[in-house]
């Protein structure tokens, strides 16, 4: 019997119909399409991932199929590790090509794919992999990255119209289900932004409709930058939405609307966005290591308690306390807070970052490994290159949680008393102690380090590691590849 031949779109972080190169390209050929889905039970078991993200793919896949109804589809979605899928699946039918789009993943995702090339040159299948929002797969320097990014950008979106004989019908789909442990869809209730396209446009058009005017001023605040902030993280980190659709309407946005300082700003960050991914996809060991190696000989001794301490929100400084909370229990944090409590792990609690990193990556709704790991050394000032920033979570809440307002929602047991007190509570005397029935120390513990201390042992240890010869020159060389200082304007 001969078998039917098909193409297979292997869905990963690109959880998306529209703007998808790898799907388009697999419509254009002559076989029907089947869509896979795979939940592998090797890389959600990674440390990095959590149930909320498993939620967030779920409800990606669920929009997907509503979607599909029109065409008579649907997404096979099927728990197996990859090559068992594709042992079974080739029994039934003749594979054309398998088409996904590149991802800039961990070392988890890394080796699966390298593996799973492997398989395709033994059982002779063709795997077309496609660029993924403007990050270019084995490139060596920056010298022309900023051009071809903007080209990439402002090229024309890919998707032509879908017909019912494109694909494998939804009757052929369910009796393949009986061959694979299906991956159920449902989620349970949660208060954690929602996944999807149908959600992702729904945040894009508040964006660009109601909040960006607010976006320069509320950024850095903790507590209104939950509003200003466009919040399209997530539908980037997943794929519901590609960074080119959202920059051309940005682009769009500019020309026409009065807040073009901050739609400019909002463009800027889409390509650092990418920025940071591209550096990752060059030197993916930073998931693990120091990128400047300069900097692998300095000694952080681990202290469980300070690394507990600071997860769980009971480090004594409001705001960092307050930050983990609210990342703990939204998914959400702005981009300053997220740089002040790795600064504090790293800095003031002076832990090496990877006793943070995948416990914070689990926290993350849009945790993506490229921007998760570029900021972790950034911020832990294992570059080499950028300035060593050691944020002072007094200050920051001074400046930016001036009334408390955030710190009292996710500290409650800070809420009774005056925004002074809620951000430096040990600095309360024994008649406020007495007046607001509190106690410093039981109600809200003492503070487990110095920061004035702590801010001047880090800064000289992390200068003096930079003044290394292996330091110096790795600055050079990360420079040279990271950067386009020498070869572009």
């Amino acid at each position: 019997m001969v078998k039917k031949a098909i193409n297979i779109v292997w869905f990963k972080r690109d959880l998306r119909l529209q703007d998808n190169e790898a799907l388009n390209s697999a419509l254009m050929g002559a076989n029907p399409t089947l869509l896979l889905y795979l939940h592998e039970p090797k890389i959600w078991s990674d440390p990095h991932y959590d149930v909320r993200h498993l939620t967030f793919v779920k409800e990606s896949l669920s929009d997907i199929n509503q979607e599909l109804i029109n065409y008579n589809t649907k997404v096979l979605c099927v728990t197996s590790e990859v090559e068992p899928f594709f042992d079974i699946i080739q029994k039934l039918y003749q594979i054309g090509s398998v088409f996904s789009t590149e991802e800039s993943g961990l070392q988890v995702t890394y080796r699966r794919d390298i593996e799973f090339g492997k398989y395709c040159k033994r059982n002779h299948l063709e795997w077309c992999e496609f660029q993924n929002n403007g990050v270019i797969r084995g490139l060596k320097n920056r010298k022309t990255w900023r051009k071809s990014w903007y080209h990439y950008m402002n090229s024309a979106q890919v998707g032509s119209p879908m017909n019912v004989s494109q694909f494998v019908s939804t009757e052929e789909l369910d009796n393949l289900y009986s061959r694979f442990e299906i991956f159920s869809l449902e989620v349970a209730r949660h208060d954690f932004q929602k996944g999807g396209r149908t959600q992702g446009l729904r945040w894009k058009k508040s964006f660009f409709h109601e909040r960006i005017e607010f976006y320069n001023q509320f950024i850095s605040k903790p507590e209104m930058s939950r509003y200003g902030c466009s919040r399209l993280s997530p539908y980037f980190a997943w794929g519901n939405l590609s960074i080119r659709e959202v920059f051309q309407e940005a682009k769009a946005y500019k020309l026409k609307s009065p807040f073009k300082r901050q739609a400019n700003a909002f463009m800027s960050r889409l390509r650092w966005q990418s920025h940071f991914i591209q550096k990752f996809e060059q030197e993916p060991r930073m998931e693990f290591e120091a990128i400047n190696r300069g900097f692998l000989g300095l000694e952080q001794p681990l202290n469980k308690n300070f690394v507990s301490a600071w997860m769980n929100g009971k480090t004594g400084y409001p705001l960092v306390d307050a930050s983990m909370r609210c990342v703990k229990q939204t998914g959400y944090l702005n981009f300053r807070m997220r740089s002040m409590v790795v600064s504090f792990l790293t800095h003031h609690l002076f832990q090496h970052f990877t006793t943070g990193g995948a416990w914070l990556a689990r926290q993350f709704l849009d945790f993506e490994p490229g921007i998760h790991y570029g900021q972790m050394q950034m911020q832990a000032g294992f570059t080499g290159t950028n300035t060593v920033r050691i944020y002072n979570p007094v200050k920051n809440a001074l400046e930016h949680d001036t009334d408390a307002i955030f710190i009292q929602k996710f500290v409650p047991e800070l809420s009774q008393l005056p925004a002074a007190l809620a951000i430096q509570p040990w600095t309360i005397e024994p008649m406020e102690e007495s007046m607001y029935r509190f106690t410093y120390g039981v109600d809200y513990p003492t503070r487990i380090v110095d920061i004035e201390k702590t801010r001047k042992i880090a800064s000289q240890k992390l200068y003096g590691q930079r003044k290394n010869t292996l330091a110096v020159s790795e600055k050079e060389r990360i420079l040279e590849t990271h950067t386009m200082r020498r070869t572009e304007k």
